[in-house]
């Protein structure tokens, strides 16, 4: 991939704004969220009040990248380049105060959202576009809070983002025509595939996604199969790449439930209420793979997928 283009490239859709991007939040979708821009030659603040956290994020970026050049798809020169393009910032005011494009990879919480949307607007220049990498909470709420809710826009990445390819794009009721043809423009230039959908609770991916895992669960609460028979007929007979059982252990049981109830607020409808079996996990601490143990059992080191002794 091109290294050599940053803001004030002709070729960059962000040309005329010239700045950085930021992100905002380190850790999993933020530093990921940092290295595609990095890698694709922006200068890219990564913003996070933690300074263990935004360490951590760079230690994360350092070893992906390896990884990359271990395959042969980067050379270390890029790297280097893409390791330079970085800065780590303790402050939004600081980290956004010359930015062309903000992107918000905070935790799925709608008060902290609109907390950090009103920061942004603060303190992020004029003609500053502002996007969240929100997975279902509503991008015209979120641009309410801002004094330009024209330039606010959903820019929600995929886990893990260097790997994945898409990107969901959500236009709010007032966003610009000329702000998501920018952002769409800008996710090719990330080597991603951008499709623009509107804004409803869930979008389009976690509209269809959360209610099949949440009938997952459901068909475990209810004893129709066990975890790894669920995921087995999904992997072998629909061609899923993972399971839905073992997919919401990787997003986080806690996020699942948080989307499911977005969704359930949102439509008013009690087909997206999560499964009590979901909602028991979540209580209990046992949300996935970042805490050890959902339906799988996860151990530090072992690739092997071991169903968690509740369910065995």
């Amino acid at each position: 991939m091109d290294t050599q283009n940053n803001l004030e490239a002709t070729n960059s859709p962000l040309g005329a704004r010239g700045g950085f991007v930021a992100i905002i939040g380190a850790g999993t979708m933020g530093n990921g969220i940092a290295h595609v821009f990095a890698q694709a030659g922006f200068k890219v603040n990564i913003i996070d009040v933690n300074a263990a956290q935004l360490q951590k994020a760079l230690t994360t970026i350092d070893k992906n990248l390896d990884r990359q050049v271990a395959k042969g798809t980067l050379t270390a020169e890029q790297k280097t380049a893409t390791l330079a393009n970085i800065t780590s910032v303790n402050s939004i005011a600081e980290g956004v105060k010359h930015a062309a494009l903000v992107v918000e990879a905070a935790t799925e919480n709608t008060d902290l959202k609109l907390q950090i949307f009103k920061q942004i607007d603060e303190h992020a220049p004029e003609g500053c576009i502002l996007a969240s990498n929100t997975s279902s909470i509503s991008i015209t709420k979120i641009a309410a809070a801002t004094k330009r809710p024209d330039l606010v826009i959903g820019m929600h990445f995929m886990n893990p983002v260097p790997v994945m390819k898409l990107v969901e794009i959500i236009n709010g009721y007032a966003t610009k025509k000329e702000v998501s043809d920018t952002i769409v423009e800008l996710s090719k230039q990330l080597n991603k595939v951008p499709c623009v959908v509107n804004d409803y609770p869930g979008f389009i991916a976690n509209r269809i996604l959360m209610p099949m895992i949440n009938e997952a669960i459901y068909s475990l609460y209810e004893g129709v199969a066990g975890v790894e028979e669920i995921d087995t007929v999904m992997k072998l007979g629909m061609a899923h790449p993972m399971g839905p059982l073992q997919l919401a252990d990787f997003i986080g049981l806690d996020v699942c439930h948080s989307i499911l109830k977005v969704m359930q607020d949102g439509f008013g409808n009690p087909k997206y209420a999560p499964c009590p079996l979901l909602a028991n996990m979540v209580l209990a601490g046992k949300v996935g793979a970042k805490s050890g143990e959902g339906f799988y059992k996860y151990t530090a080191g072992s690739k092997d997928l071991v169903v968690s002794e509740s369910f065995q």
